[in-house]
């Protein structure tokens, strides 16, 4: 496996596998990785896969990048005790089969005098994007670059961060951008939270806490399911259950059209995205479930 730290050493890397005709997979992360980010990885290897039986078989090269995104973060927020484990994440990187890792330090993302910045408008307003603003600038922006520097055939991301799929998405159409971006299921404890870097910031009170998150997805579905079509009465179902748990403080407990993020009046006749997002003491979790009609 390559350890990758500056751009000209990527496009080399890149390049060499392209003269094999090789397919790049990509999987961006800010690393302290878990099961969720190595499923990723994996899946990466797929595309030259799911080829035709009858077609000759394509080389599938897996590239992760691993950066903690300083633009992203607001002023209050996480950045400088992210938790980082590098020797961990690259041990991890190499089990779950990835050809080469990038590790760029900050100055080699963001050099003196960088003033470029990318914004998706509308998808960036609602949800995480009212309680963090600037933060999906500094996501699309490195995203961008990423993009730019590895030249991707497919990059692959986590459907836990609903909201960033969608907007990255939407970039890649927009700036008519040649890769393929692609979700990845939700990947869960055993207990039902999500899989996320900050779950390690939970306490033992608050980590039985954060199991409301993945209740209250349950209730709502299963009220879905039964027939409910309010989308103000089904948020009140999932609200009820969080609330209900020791130490919660709700930021947000929305349902949203899937596609466009846009509010959803009642009742629901198009696919929607329930997303939630809450802190337990300084750690805020996020999760979703989307109800297909």
């Amino acid at each position: 496996m390559e350890i990758l730290r500056d751009i000209a050493g990527v496009r080399a890397f890149v390049a060499a596998a392209r003269r094999r005709g090789a397919r790049i997979g990509f999987v961006p992360t800010m690393g302290f990785l878990h099961d969720g980010h190595l499923s990723l990885m994996r899946a990466a290897r797929r595309p030259a896969e799911a080829r035709a039986p009858a077609l000759a078989p394509v080389e599938a090269v897996v590239i992760a990048s691993i950066f903690v995104n300083p633009t992203q973060f607001g002023p209050n927020e996480d950045f400088s005790r992210y938790p980082r484990d590098e020797p961990g994440d690259l041990e991890k990187c190499r089990a779950a089969g990835c050809d080469a890792v990038f590790l760029p330090p900050v100055e080699v993302m963001y050099p003196s005098g960088h003033r470029t910045t990318v914004h998706v408008d509308a998808l960036t307003g609602p949800l995480c994007g009212a309680s963090r603003p600037g933060h999906f600038d500094g996501v699309c922006t490195v995203v961008l670059k990423l993009f730019s520097i590895v030249g991707c055939d497919v990059a692959l991301f986590g459907e836990k961060d609903y909201q960033q799929l969608a907007v990255i998405r939407k970039m890649a159409t927009d700036l008519d951008l040649p890769v393929e971006v692609r979700g990845h299921p939700i990947v869960r404890e055993a207990d039902g939270l999500a899989m996320s870097s900050r779950n390690v910031y939970l306490d033992p009170t608050q980590r039985v806490s954060a199991r409301s998150l993945s209740a209250a997805l349950a209730a709502t579905r299963a009220a879905f399911e039964a027939g409910e079509r309010g989308a103000r009465t089904l948020e009140a179902v999932a609200r009820g259950v969080i609330e209900a748990a020791p130490g919660a403080e709700i930021d947000y407990i929305e349902i949203r059209d899937a596609v466009t993020l846009a509010a959803v009046t009642q009742p629901i006749d198009t696919d929607v995205v329930l997303a939630l997002a809450v802190r337990f003491g300084r750690t805020r979790l996020i999760d979703n479930t989307v109800l297909a009609v």
